[in-house]
């Protein structure tokens, strides 16, 4: 997700009161406002090719969905929007504020800008953590063709493969599915 920093400390009621009156979105980090909307071109195309990629191949049961839907996020608190998110089974919502947020999607995925990639990487994966269901992660640059794939094996340990090659499969073990990197990188170009 693309990210813009705002330089003042603010309160969850200002937040709150700023997500409200505007149609971006932003996320509340502790005491930052960072505005998640205005990405690139190339950030766009590849959340779309995720979205519709992996929608057309979910099995009954899971559902996906875009940067538009919040997600509760205990440690990460009041919420996060990830670029994608996928929820198996009877999906939950905890509303806050008035918006409804996602309580247990089972993948998460964020296109990485370059304002936002260590905090995709770092401190917002380890806040995902936090979700119960959540057991898979894909971090994708929007620079080059290169996804990490990061899966939970218990509680505490994750492990993470790299997929480069134009040519790599990609199997997601949260939903049963393979997605190609042409597919997320499709209509792509890399200078």
């Amino acid at each position: 997700m693309s990210s813009q920093p705002q330089s003042n400390w603010f309160s969850i009621e200002e937040y709150f009161a700023l997500e409200r009156a505007s149609e971006r979105r932003f996320e509340y980090r502790d005491g930052e406002i960072v505005c998640m909307s205005g990405g690139s071109r190339q950030h766009a195309a590849i959340a779309s090719n995720l979205v519709r990629h992996l929608g057309n191949k979910l099995r009954e049961g899971c559902r996906i969905y875009g940067s538009d839907l919040a997600i509760y996020v205990p440690e990460g608190r009041p919420y996060r929007y990830p670029d994608a998110s996928v929820v198996c089974g009877e999906a939950r919502f905890q509303v806050i504020n008035g918006l409804d947020c996602l309580e247990n999607p089972v993948l998460i995925i964020e296109v990485l800008s370059p304002a936002s990639a260590d905090f995709d990487r770092g401190t917002k994966f380890e806040q995902y953590k936090s979700i119960s269901e959540f057991a898979e992660y894909l971090l994708v640059p929007q620079d080059r063709p290169h996804v990490a794939r990061r899966t939970r094996r218990d509680r505490e340990t994750w492990t993470e493969t790299v997929f480069e090659s134009f040519n790599a499969t990609i199997h997601l073990d949260t939903v049963g599915i393979d997605l190609k990197m042409g597919e997320v990188y499709e209509d792509i170009s890399f200078e």
